[in-house]
């Protein structure tokens, strides 16, 4: 349990707030990148004790899933965004291991298709949310029609502002609608993207994950840069905050999410319902 006997916050709970508020961008500031070290290791010894933790973390998230799924009125949603090899298929894969595969949907957000494209940009998005019971992620997001749509010039500086305060509105809905919004930016170092899309290329059961846009993408680095923290500034909020996470080490990053999702669900609190009445007794022949 996070509380000891006398109501008072357990020393471990106390360092995951700790953790927490080392991550979260407060509402009504800028995210700061350059400032943000993505090699931080969250007071983190090394990656053995990292392994140790999250071990502990992803039983504790298993047990509260199951309650979730359960239970079957609230939903979490876990948007991950980041520059290209920043760890979003990584996080995936490690912090949804061992969660019951019936209680989780991921949507993995590429090019819009022409569908896409015929509706306003959020569709889309509302549409792969999951439903009451699930944990859901996303894969890249509505921040993609943000941050690369600027880039690319489909969108100017006003209707950028528009569409950042649709975006605040939008989780505001969601949120008084039972779904909880978890916001990562995934943060690494452009020398950690340099030899994870060098991994890509010389490793050739990873060939299949280079793009030759990746490396486009990476010479707007800066630019880029620049428009997450334009974009996280602006829509860090009360309801849906956003956290940048240190990416450069994956076991510090799967510590972090893994802390993350269990406080959003610990405060979510979902009970199992009642069993139908009249169980007892009952021998199944």
């Amino acid at each position: 349990s996070s509380m000891t006997g006398d109501g008072l916050a357990s020393p471990v709970m106390l360092k995951r707030r700790a953790l927490i508020e080392d991550l979260v961008v407060s509402p009504g500031h800028d995210a700061h990148l350059a400032k943000r070290n993505p090699a931080n290791r969250l007071g983190l010894e090394g990656k053995a004790e990292g392994r140790d933790v999250i071990d502990g973390l992803l039983a504790e998230l298993d047990d509260l899933h199951n309650r979730l799924w359960a239970e079957a009125k609230q939903s979490v949603v876990l948007v991950l965004q980041g520059m290209d090899a920043a760890g979003k298929d990584g996080t995936i894969r490690r912090v949804l291991t061992g969660l019951n595969p019936q209680g989780c949907t991921v949507a993995n957000f590429k090019e819009p298709t022409a569908t896409d494209l015929a509706h306003d940009y959020l569709r889309r998005v509302h549409d792969a949310c999951p439903p009451r019971g699930l944990l859901g992620v996303m894969n890249r997001s509505h921040y993609e029609d943000v941050v690369m749509a600027r880039l690319i010039g489909v969108i100017d500086d006003d209707q950028r502002e528009r569409r950042f305060g649709h975006i605040r509105e939008f989780e505001r809905m969601l949120t008084d609608e039972g779904t909880s919004v978890v916001k990562v930016f995934l943060h690494i170092s452009k020398d950690e993207q340099r030899a994870r899309l060098q991994a890509r290329i010389d490793d050739p059961e990873k060939n299949w994950k280079f793009r030759h846009s990746d490396l486009e993408a990476r010479g707007h680095w800066d630019e880029l840069q620049g428009l997450y923290d334009t974009a996280i500034g602006a829509t860090s909020t009360e309801w849906a905050p956003w956290y940048v996470v240190p990416g450069d080490h994956k076991w510090v990053r799967d510590v972090a999410i893994a802390t993350l999702l269990v406080d959003v669900f610990e405060r979510l609190n979902p009970k199992i319902p009642d069993p139908e009445a009249g169980l007892e007794g009952i021998i199944v022949e």
